[in-house]
Order: C-alpha cells, then sequence, then structure tokens
C-alpha cells in the first residue's frame, strides 16, 4: 500500500466536510420549520443560503485539485444531525425547543469550524493559497453564525427555556 501524504488527506477531508455540507442543507430547513421564534427561523434561512454558497467554494477546491466533487460519508455529521432530530421530537411545542435547536446548530458549526481551520491550515502548508482563501471565506462566516446564535440564545432562547410556558 502506498505511503499516504497531507495531499491524501487533505482530499479526504475536503470529500468529508462537502459531504457534511450537503447534509446540512437537507436540514436546515427542517431546523427552521421547527423554530418557534422569527429571529432563530430567520438565522437558519439565511445560514441555508450561506451553505449553498460554501458547497460552491467546496466546488471550486475540487476543479483547483482537478477533481470530481464528490463527498465521503461523514459519520460525525450524521450523528450530530441525528441528536438536532431527537431534540425536535422531544422537545417539540416546549419553551426549551429553540434553546436545543441552537445547541443542535452550534454543535454542526463547531464542526465546520473545525474541519475549515484546518483545511486552511493544510491548504496553506501544501501551497494552495487560492483553496486557503476560499477555506477562510467560510471559516469567517460559521464563526460568526456561530456568534450570532450564541447572541440569540443568551437574549431569548434560554430565558424562555428556563421558564414552565412558552
Amino acid at each position: 500500500m502506498a505511503e499516504k501524504t497531507l495531499n491524501d488527506l487533505f482530499l479526504d477531508t475536503v470529500k468529508d466536510i462537502y459531504f457534511a455540507e450537503r447534509q446540512i442543507l437537507k436540514a436546515l430547513p427542517k431546523m427552521a420549520r421547527a423554530a418557534q421564534s422569527p429571529e432563530l427561523k430567520a438565522a437558519f434561512e439565511k445560514h441555508k443560503d450561506e451553505t449553498e454558497t460554501h458547497i460552491e467554494r467546496l466546488q471550486q477546491v475540487f476543479d483547483l485539485l482537478g477533481k470530481a466533487a464528490r463527498g465521503k460519508t461523514c459519520e460525525a455529521i450524521q450523528g450530530i444531525i441525528a441528536e438536532g432530530e431527537e431534540i425536535m421530537e422531544e422537545f417539540k411545542g416546549s419553551p426549551a425547543l429553540d434553546a436545543g435547536l441552537i445547541s443542535s446548530a452550534q454543535a454542526v458549526e463547531h464542526y465546520e469550524i473545525t474541519r475549515y481551520g484546518t483545511l486552511k491550515s493544510w491548504a496553506l502548508q501544501l501551497g494552495m493559497k487560492e483553496a486557503a482563501q476560499l477555506f477562510e471565506q467560510t471559516l469567517s462566516e460559521e464563526s460568526a453564525t456561530d456568534e450570532a446564535l450564541s447572541s440569540l440564545a443568551e437574549a431569548s432562547a434560554n430565558v424562555k427555556a428556563k421558564s414552565k410556558a412558552a
């Protein structure tokens, strides 16, 4: 078996996050429908649009690599999304639903932040400046989404979750 290199790991991880982004794109409309507050619904809808852009950027990276845009099953994101679906089911109609949705969304964001940060670093190491810039743009947006979710949680969702009635 040939020795694997950082190039191989880089491509493998790009495939992983490509699969993850496509799964997230499917999950966001469900989360938006489940959200109780208009602000959270809007945040999920905005992030759906951003996720479409993230997928386009990943397709650009595949082009830079001369590879077809193909995902590789990412069990981590499947597990995180499944947890979010459980929360939607178990907390439906409860004052804690939005806080749970935010928690699930932030688990997704943190996974993405980790992946894009790593990919940016590897791209720079491999001399792929254009790919690194694409990852930096996405990393910045993912971080901003995470901060916006934290603000929503602290300003209203967590307070409502603490109360006995919505």
